[in-house]
């Protein structure tokens, strides 16, 4: 909430790495400062083995200098910092929600739970398409509005992992997709696919990862005398859950 008399806020988010040197915070303090944002909350880390930083800002632009509707000036600061410091960075605005894939096999209740918080409002976000490769689940995403993409692997045609990618590629860029979701998608991705895509595909594995990697996790667990259990969200790569890890949750094993 804005001080009496203020426009409402218009919240954005920046996310930026870069080598670890003197001067970044206030580069970016004074960029804000000098467009009439606000800094609203701010987030960061220095990998000191790696030597490089990273942070996360949180800003209000609803008193941007130039008119909170252009934000092209904003990015090209942001860019002009950037290349001083030599920063990988992104911009999001809260005003844009952000698009997903979901990606799905057989099984269904993992798409069920995701479509039914969607429909409840949990989820700030919007699913405009399904992609599978199987048509086991077409029905559900009818049930809720949602395109459904059936994109088989045939392994005994050769190169059909390889077609099957392309039309995901051509699915993604045609629904605009910001995030992947992988939802008991019982594929392996391509290394190149989790290259290009590194930083916007999520898994969620029933397990605590590293430990209980691949399928039954929970089964395999429980058979080691294992008494916390619980689930791992981490970004999707060739290697079988083996991704940067973003979050865990535990449970009791009882």
């Amino acid at each position: 909430v804005g001080e009496a008399g203020s426009p409402p806020q218009l919240l954005g988010t920046l996310l930026v790495s870069c080598p670890d040197r003197k001067g970044v915070v206030a580069a970016l303090g004074q960029l804000f400062f000098g467009l009439g944002c606000n800094i609203v909350d701010s987030e960061q880390f220095t990998d000191h083995e790696e030597r490089r930083y990273f942070q996360r800002i949180r800003f209000d632009y609803a008193q941007l200098h130039v008119g909170s509707g252009n934000t092209v000036v904003l990015e090209r600061a942001i860019e002009e910092a950037a290349r001083q410091y030599a920063m990988e960075w992104s911009v999001s605005y809260d005003s844009r929600r952000k698009r997903l894939a979901v990606l799905v096999s057989k099984a269904d209740h993992c798409l069920w739970d995701l479509l039914i918080r969607l429909r409840a409002k949990e989820l700030e976000c919007e699913v405009p398409v399904i992609v599978s490769n199987h048509e086991t689940l077409r029905s559900v995403a009818e049930l809720f509005g949602v395109e459904f993409v059936c994109i088989g692997i045939d392994k005994k045609v050769p190169n059909s992992k390889e077609v099957a990618e392309q039309q995901l590629e051509e699915v993604l860029e045609r629904f605009e997709i910001d995030t992947i979701v992988l939802a008991r998608y019982m594929q392996i991705l391509s290394a190149e696919f989790c290259e290009k895509h590194s930083s916007h595909t999520i898994n969620i594995h029933h397990s605590f990862l590293p430990a209980f990697e691949g399928a039954r996790p929970y089964h395999r667990a429980h058979e080691r005398g294992v008494k916390i259990i619980g689930a791992t969200a981490h970004y999707a790569t060739s290697d079988l859950d083996c991704g940067p890890i973003i979050g865990k949750n535990v449970a009791i094993a009882r």
